[in-house]
């Protein structure tokens, strides 16, 4: 086989690797809006990724910073629902490298019952949103 020969071969292969396997590139960056601050440390949600369903719910993704990180207490990222209509939430994925890393089974819509930054962050995004 020529050079050539092989060159073309391993460009055909790279065009159909990126073809069929696209690279995954988050086309938006985060806009990061915080609530205020509770003694267990502060709530962000992402401007950019609010989407509202056509049965209302909202999607937006959000991410707890405790006060003090540790290996154990670290960032966690949250899909999260919000239901504005009823003040209620459901975290549909979590993760502490990744959105979506984990899926959660037990996604039932949940009372914030008075936690300051999850309500935090239903007012902020129904204000938003609306």
């Amino acid at each position: 086989m020529t050079f050539t020969t092989v060159r073309s071969i391993c460009l055909s292969c790279l065009t159909l690797l990126l073809t069929f396997y696209p690279l995954k590139i988050n086309a938006l960056s985060h806009e990061w809006i915080g609530v205020p601050k509770s003694q267990y440390g502060e709530q962000l949600w992402d401007k950019n990724s609010v989407k509202k369903n056509q049965d209302g719910i909202i999607r937006v993704l959000s991410k707890f910073i405790p006060k003090s990180s540790t290996d154990i207490t670290q960032d966690i990222l949250y899909t999260m629902d919000v239901n504005c209509s009823e003040k209620s939430f459901r975290d549909i994925a979590v993760g502490t490298t990744e959105f979506e890393e984990f899926k959660n089974k037990d996604s039932d819509w949940k009372d914030p019952n008075g936690d300051k930054l999850i309500l935090g962050v239903i007012d902020d995004v129904c204000t938003y949103i609306n």
